[in-house]
């Protein structure tokens, strides 16, 4: 569903704030599925921010940086994704409520590393997922590091690293 200028499939990462988690789980999927174009953004963002340094901080433990990323509200040119991922069952509520074009394509990262699909192209495998009307669960939660001190975020980017290493294992076959 790209705009036809990048034939990569576009994955958008989407959050609260668009600060920490997406934009972690962004970097760390940029830098493992080169055959995707990834994105980022929030559903109540304060626009243009940069990251946090903690989210800064967790990355460079990491041995990744994006130091262009400035925050994002999730809007029409997100609706566009071929995948949106979600960090928490908020988050697919509100596509749901918000972007319902979109949520056949959104699920929370918990959700796609442990039930998507191997086999068929991306968009049969999510069709597969009946995404739009599964209900959403409490284990789909990627817990929020924002009020946490800098090992929240640590702890935080590790779970996100183990799921983006997953993901884009799956992403793969």
């Amino acid at each position: 569903m790209n705009d036809g200028h990048d034939p990569r499939p576009v994955v958008c990462f989407l959050c609260t704030g668009n600060a920490a988690r997406s934009v972690m789980a962004r970097a760390m999927f940029a830098d493992r599925a080169p055959g995707y174009t990834a994105v980022a953004a929030g559903t109540l963002v304060l626009e243009g921010h940069p990251m946090s340094q903690r989210t800064r901080l967790a990355l460079a433990n990491l041995n990744l940086s994006d130091m262009d990323h400035r925050s994002r509200q999730f809007g029409d040119e997100h609706a566009n994704s071929d995948l949106v991922v979600a960090m928490e069952p908020g988050h697919v509520a509100w596509i749901r409520h918000h972007h319902p074009e979109v949520a056949a394509r959104t699920a929370t990262l918990p959700r796609l590393v442990r039930h998507l699909p191997t086999a068929g192209s991306l968009g049969e495998r999510l069709a597969g997922m009946d995404l739009a009307a599964v209900e959403i669960e409490e284990w789909e939660e990627v817990v929020d590091p924002a009020s946490g001190d800098q090992d929240v975020f640590h702890a935080c980017a590790a779970e996100l690293n183990d799921m983006v290493d997953q993901l884009v294992a799956l992403l793969k076959r």
